[in-house]
């Protein structure tokens, strides 16, 4: 009797552990998504789940973050970065399954706040505010804060740097910068009441919360590198993960993406392995610049 009954413990116990092992698998993957994704990816995720019944979840942050965690483990099946270098340089340490695809080009942007600010720059000095912050700052007339993510691991920070080196604006800025962990963050730090503004993705200032309280001018292509965004599946990738990477690729993706700033893969750039991605010359690293 006693044998029998450790014998139904096993198998219950055996079953649980099926019944467990099974939930786990079913659980939908974790997505490693760059912050400038952030407006647009619910969108995409919907419209995949609309099509194939899959969910999807979803960590946002700054792509170098990301490539950290990966390094260490992270349970990501699908690494959509701001950068593709930090793909490239994951895959070539064995991270991912191979180099994947660019998704998106992405664009930078001045964003102020619609109220109690000054006059919106135009298109042909898109950093006015920002030389009138510096002036101010100087002249002791305040300290408005001009906000840019962190251009140590996020690539929107890095295109922010480099558009402040092409005006020569990046010393002269230095007691007035605020940095965001990811362009998310910069963002709600560009809009908040001691701010000037900040220079932060398109793609989150097209975003309706933000559209609502902000308004924005492109900064020009050429003023930093281009914002090349790649993806890669994680080595050990699920169905689901693979099937929302290959849907990535598809029109109606490129139609969803676009309608947030991001121009399609195949729009005016060349690829990182050509050794100087703009087309026609492009964006240089300026003499003292920061890399």
């Amino acid at each position: 009797m006693q044998s029998l009954t450790r014998s139904g413990c096993r198998v219950l116990l055996l079953g649980l552990t099926l019944l467990f092992s099974t939930v786990a698998l079913a659980r939908p993957p974790i997505v490693a998504a760059a912050s400038s994704l952030q407006a647009v990816f619910p969108h995409l995720a919907e419209a995949f789940r609309d099509e194939t019944g899959e969910s999807l979840r979803v960590n946002f942050g700054s792509s170098g973050n990301f490539r950290r965690q990966i390094e260490q483990g992270a349970p990501f099946e699908l690494f959509l970065s701001a950068d593709e270098a930090y793909v490239l340089a994951l895959h070539e340490a064995g991270h991912l399954e191979d180099t994947g695809e660019v998704y998106a080009v992405g664009r930078l942007v001045w964003l102020q706040r619609k109220e109690e600010q000054g006059r919106l720059p135009g298109e042909e000095a898109p950093l006015m505010a920002v030389r009138e912050a510096v002036a101010a700052h100087s002249n002791g007339e305040g300290r408005s804060r001009i906000a840019l993510a962190n251009p140590e691991h996020a690539p929107y920070g890095v295109a922010a740097r480099q558009a402040l080196v092409h005006e020569g604006l990046w010393e002269s800025t230095a007691p007035l910068r605020v940095l965001g962990e990811s362009v998310a963050q910069a963002t709600r730090f560009a809009l908040s009441a001691d701010a000037r503004g900040g220079l932060v993705a398109w793609s989150q200032a097209l975003a309706p919360p933000v559209a609502a309280r902000g308004e924005f001018v492109m900064v020009p292509a050429d003023w930093h590198q281009p914002l090349v965004q790649r993806m890669a599946l994680v080595k050990g990738a699920g169905d689901t993960a693979r099937a929302f990477y290959a849907w990535l690729q598809r029109e109606e993706a490129r139609t969803i993406l676009a309608d947030y700033g991001f121009r399609a893969a195949d729009d005016g750039f060349r690829a990182a392995d050509d050794g100087f991605r703009a087309a026609g010359g492009g964006y240089r690293l300026a003499e003292g610049e920061p890399r």
